[in-house]
């Protein structure tokens, strides 16, 4: 890919997407400390771990099945 530059839309999109992440790192760390030391059970623990571990196994899931059908032709159009 000699010569190939990116456009200024596609800066202004990084820029943006990285303004959006400073922000819900921001609000992320604001709310953490306004919940001072609550105290979380057992089951809050299990259930954090299994919702971090079931949306893990989701994410990868789907992705897996995006490139197996992107490099067997699923996704190729059949009209032409």
């Amino acid at each position: 890919m000699k010569g190939f530059r990116l456009g200024w839309g596609f800066w202004l999109l990084t820029i943006f997407l990285m303004a959006f992440l400073a922000f819900a790192g921001w609000g992320v760390t604001v709310a953490w400390r306004l919940s001072g030391n609550a105290p979380m059970s057992v089951h809050g623990y299990v259930a954090l771990a299994l919702g971090v571990g079931l949306s893990l196994l989701l994410g990868f899931g789907l992705m897996g099945l995006a490139f197996y059908s992107s490099r067997h032709g699923w996704d190729d159009d059949e009209r032409g």
